[in-house]
């Protein structure tokens, strides 16, 4: 059985931007988390956000090596810029928690934010109703992203209300 959020707002803290070699050091405790890749993009350009992903039960230094075959294809992957977002709040929770967190940070970004290179599997988030409770607020170095996304939003929550009508419509009946 999933555990439960325990709150319904995540709170994401941003720092950045670091080159390939500079995300390197970042190896203690605290280095999980998503993160951003900024760079160039033949058809969106030379500074565009690229990918957001997620370093979850490995550091973030673990994580972006993994990418390396993506990196070597870049065609400007000296100029390539990371953020990585560490998720906040009052106490750190217990693994379990924190990889869930993790995990509804990065699918719910990609859904909201759909970057060039990350794959279309994360669309089906629009159809996850434990998503619908996440409400994300992101701060310090952001970047691109919203500051606010939430899942009230970006899911299907919504799709079907009924008697939908804009206020002050039934005059006009």
């Amino acid at each position: 059985m999933p555990t439960k959020i325990p709150t319904e707002i995540m709170h994401i803290e941003w720092i950045g931007p670091f080159s390939v070699a500079q995300v390197q050091s970042l190896t203690k405790d605290e280095d999980y988390g998503v993160y951003q890749v900024y760079g160039g993009h033949a058809i969106y350009g030379s500074d565009t956000l690229l990918y957001i992903g997620q370093a979850n039960m490995q550091t973030f230094a673990v994580r972006i090596r993994q990418h390396k075959s993506w990196l070597d294809f870049n065609q400007d992957a000296e100029h390539l810029r990371f953020y990585m977002g560490r998720i906040a709040g009052e106490i750190t929770p217990p693994d379990k928690v924190w990889n869930e967190q993790i995990d509804f940070a990065e699918r719910l970004l990609v859904y909201a934010c759909r970057p060039a290179y990350n794959s279309q599997q994360h669309l089906t988030a629009k159809l996850d109703t434990k998503l619908q409770k996440v409400h994300i607020l992101n701060w310090g170095q952001f970047r691109d992203l919203l500051p606010e996304v939430s899942g009230a939003r970006w899911t299907s929550k919504y799709d079907d209300m009924p008697k939908y009508h804009v206020f002050g419509s039934e005059a006009e009946q």
